[in-house]
């Protein structure tokens, strides 16, 4: 048998807090071990890679919905499906990256124009977000 981990100790260990894993633990993406009578849980201290797992999955974007998939995929040891959502994952932060640097662009152009100056006339960021 493993080491096992109060609450507070798998928390630690893993870098979370103690509300993290219960919420996990709600949301099904972490067993919750059995009360015994008068005492605490205890944690198999392997759940700490779980947690690890999880929350560098959520680091590359993935949804807790995307990262039970993985956890399945991972038990299945399936890597082409484990590929392919990540390939989709890709696609998806590349679309992010294209209208994160079209919503730069439009406000360099809007912050320009406020630095050329319009003497007493309205701010040109103000009349653009105010245009219908």
């Amino acid at each position: 048998m493993g080491t096992e981990l109060t609450i507070g100790q798998l928390a630690t260990a893993a870098g979370v807090n103690v509300e993290t894993i219960r919420y996990y633990q709600r949301v099904g993406l972490l067993d919750e071990p059995a009360k015994p009578m008068g005492g605490h849980r205890r944690y198999p201290a392997e759940q700490a890679k779980r947690l690890r797992f999880i929350k560098r999955a959520q680091a590359l974007g993935f949804t807790l919905t995307e990262v039970a998939a993985l956890l399945t995929l991972e038990q299945a040891n399936a890597c082409t499906e484990t590929r392919d959502l990540a390939l989709r994952k890709r696609e998806l932060i590349e679309t992010k990256i294209r209208d994160l640097e079209q919503m730069h662009q439009a406000l360099s152009q809007l912050v320009q124009q406020c630095d050329v100056g319009r003497h007493g006339a309205a701010c040109p960021i103000i009349d653009t977000l105010a245009a219908q």
